[in-house]
Parts: C-alpha cells; structure tokens; sequence
C-alpha cells in the first residue's frame, strides 16, 4: 500500500500555558499534564514513550490548521479528578527543525469542546515531539502531514466573510432568519442543519469548525438581529 503524500506546514515556535510540562509553578498539576495523561493514552494503545513530557506549541497564524480522521481518538477520558473527562485526539507527523533530520511526532489536540480551561489560540498547534533543544520563541518549525487528513485555512478571514454574508439576511429576516437552523424547544443552533443550507448558499464557510459557526450566527444575532 502506498504511503499518502506529504505536505510541510510551516510554523513558528511560541510559548504555551507551561501546565502540559508542568513548568507553571501555579498550575495544580506540578508533574505537568503529559506525564499524568501518557499512562492513559498508553493503557489505549498510544505509546509516547519517546515524546518529551510537554508540548511544542507552533503559531501557524495567520492560518488556522483543519482536521478529520485522526490516528487515535480517546473519547471522554478520565485521566484527573479535578475536571470532568476530556476528548483528546492525535494526528502523526513529521517534525523538521532546520538542517535537522525530520523526527516523528503527534499532533495533540483535546477537544476544546471537554477542555475547561488553558484555551489555545485559533492558529496555535500542540504537538508532541522527542526533545529538539535549542528551540528559542520564534524558531522556525515545518509539520510534515498528511495534506487529506490536515490542512490550513484563513479562518479569520472566513470568519469575517461569513458574518458580512449574514449581514443582510439577518436585517431583512429578523428573528425567522435562524429558526429553521435551531433544535426544536431548545432553540439551540444545530450546526448540521447550517451546514445543510451553506451547501447551497455558500459552501466556502464549511471549511469553517461547528463552532466557528455557531459563533458567528451568535455575532451576526447580536449586531443585527431584533
């Protein structure tokens, strides 16, 4: 079987929270938290024994990186007590610092749905490498992946279109607008159903995330709705 192609994404290296490595002298969890989730990700079938105990956090902005089908996907762990479980998922990759050999290494993405607190920005990547010293903020990184599983996209931009797109639906319709894209007596919105009707109207948004649009429905509610 062949081997998929690979595409390089180019990033740069940014500092992160310091809670994954455990070097945030404020964070409940002073072993950081690789080191308490790894044991669980093996027990599952992922080994990230070679993989340095925290996380090489990549700016790719001002892209955002996109994903489906990951190599492992660990639904609803439980791996603290102090927080309810969390999703995590991981994409394999190749990491290339410089002259340096490309090293083999994960993306490491937890369900910001499941994840309370240490939010990542829209273009930041977590990812989990063997250690690769000399790493200064603002090092150039490049992610070798597998271009029908990741890619990237200008999701501000995207963003920005899409609550212009809305603009004038939302004056003209009102509250009837968004009542055939909400779930019956909850009235909350269902992405699937938006999804179904920007096939058609504009399919460009759809490389945009269920949350991404349901943020910018919000947005467009509050700016132009009754």
């Amino acid at each position: 079987m062949a081997e998929p192609p690979i595409r390089w994404i180019q990033g740069q290296r940014v500092e992160g929270h310091g809670v994954a490595s455990g070097r945030d002298p404020g964070s409940p969890y002073p072993a950081g938290t690789i080191s308490l989730q790894s044991p669980r990700f093996a027990e599952q079938g992922l080994d990230l024994s070679d993989c340095f105990a925290g996380t090489l956090n990549l700016s790719l902005a001002p892209l955002e990186l996109r994903s489906e089908h990951p190599d492992h996907c660990f639904e609803r762990l439980a791996w603290t007590d102090r927080h309810p479980p969390e999703t995590f998922r991981f994409w394999r990759v190749l990491v290339r610092h410089g002259d340096c050999a490309p090293q083999a290494g994960w993306i490491y993405q937890p369900d910001p749905d499941t994840k309370l607190c240490h939010d990542q920005p829209a273009a930041v990547v977590e990812v989990l490498a063997p250690f690769l010293p000399g790493l200064e903020p603002g090092a150039s990184i490049s992610l070798g992946v597998d271009p029908e599983r990741l890619w990237t996209i200008d999701g501000a931009r995207l963003r920005a279109r899409l609550l212009e797109f809305f603009k004038f639906r939302v004056l003209a319709a009102q509250d009837t607008f968004f009542r055939d894209f909400r779930v019956p007596h909850s009235g909350a919105l269902d992405p699937s159903q938006l999804r179904a009707w920007l096939q058609t109207a504009w399919p460009e948004a759809l490389a945009l995330s269920d949350r991404d649009l349901r943020l910018c429905c919000e947005r467009a509610w509050q700016l132009y709705g009754p």
